[in-house]
């Protein structure tokens, strides 16, 4: 089936929260709750406890090896899928680099691709206002207030029951039988990112120590990491940073995190110009994410790129950026 996404005009926008669904669905159930929980609890352990773990035992380069491909891989899985292709429509895909997009972006384990990009569009449609399901200034700006709005932003609003509709802010995804299939093996997905670097260490050392610490390092720190960076930019990005260009929100380029997060850091560029494929638009700006996109281009994968447009980012640049 072809998705709504590949059939819309190059200037047009995927749904964003018009039509009469409510924003929100029904409350997440208790077992939905729980395994939020558990997938925001468990790898943050294996975080804290990689540290002392690390002091002189448990790691070694191919625990290392395995844990950086598996980043890359699962980190553009989120930033080059669920976020510019599923979520803004930045370029048209074909049916297998669409389905791979989706599942590789599910081992991120982030959620399902559906209520991923039903969440995100419904941020983008009310940024940093009333609505906005992970802005940090909705509490008031006082200290107080903006220590609880980097809490909420960055973690706190998961573990709420509040759920988006996808019917209004992902219908496209809804309709497409595909991404509905892949939606639905989200938990054979969360199992397969879990387990392969440890099958990998096993294989590769020939010992189920291998296995042990890989399944630690690459799958549990791994996931940590990737999950802390992701809601870096709906915290950090729209608190501390640069503005150059003009936005309804906070968003902010925060040059920190432009690597770990494959290019997602450039926020005030994104939330500019939220359809363009490369969010560091400006000189230096790097955006590991948009060379991708740009190799996939080559290799014919993908099409219809929207790459950034000189006169359209002169329009949105602040006169004080233009010197």
């Amino acid at each position: 089936m072809t998705s709504t996404l590949d059939r819309r005009g190059t200037d047009s926008e995927p749904p964003c929260g018009t039509g009469p669904e409510p924003m929100l669905s029904a409350e997440k159930s208790p077992l939905q709750m729980f395994l939020v929980k558990v997938f925001v609890v468990v790898p943050l352990l294996a975080l804290v406890a990689a540290v002392p773990l690390a002091w002189g035992w448990g790691l070694g380069w191919v625990d290392v090896a395995l844990a950086v491909f598996f980043y890359t891989l699962t980190t553009l899985g989120v930033t080059v899928g669920f976020h510019r292709y599923f979520t803004h429509g930045a370029f048209k895909a074909r049916r297998g680099v669409r389905v791979a997009l989706a599942a590789i972006g599910s081992m991120a384990m982030q959620g399902p691709v559906i209520g991923w990009v039903a969440d995100h569009r419904r941020h983008h449609a009310y940024a940093d206002r009333d609505g906005d399901p992970h802005s940090p200034w909705l509490f008031g700006t006082s200290a107080a207030a903006l220590a609880k709005g980097f809490w909420h932003a960055h973690l706190g609003w998961m573990l709420g029951r509040e759920q988006t509709n996808a019917k209004r802010f992902a219908p496209d995804l809804l309709a497409d039988a595909d991404i509905r299939r892949i939606d639905r093996l989200f938990p054979v997905l969360t199992a397969v990112t879990l387990l392969a670097p440890a099958i990998l260490g096993g294989l590769i050392t020939l010992s189920w120590w291998g296995a042990l610490t890989a399944f630690f390092w690459a799958s549990l720190v791994r996931i940590a990491v990737v999950h802390h960076v992701t809601w870096s930019v709906n915290s950090i990005c729209h608190m501390i940073g640069e503005r150059p260009f003009q936005a309804r929100d906070k968003s902010a380029n925060f040059w920190p995190l432009a690597i770990a997060s494959m290019g997602e850091s450039w926020h005030n560029s994104h939330h500019a110009d939220p359809v363009c494929a490369r969010h560091g638009v400006q000189r230096g700006q790097i955006d590991i994410s948009a060379r991708v996109i740009w190799l996939l281009e080559k290799l014919g994968w993908v099409t219809h790129v929207r790459w950034p447009r000189p006169e359209r980012l002169a329009r949105k640049l602040k006169p004080a950026a233009r010197s």
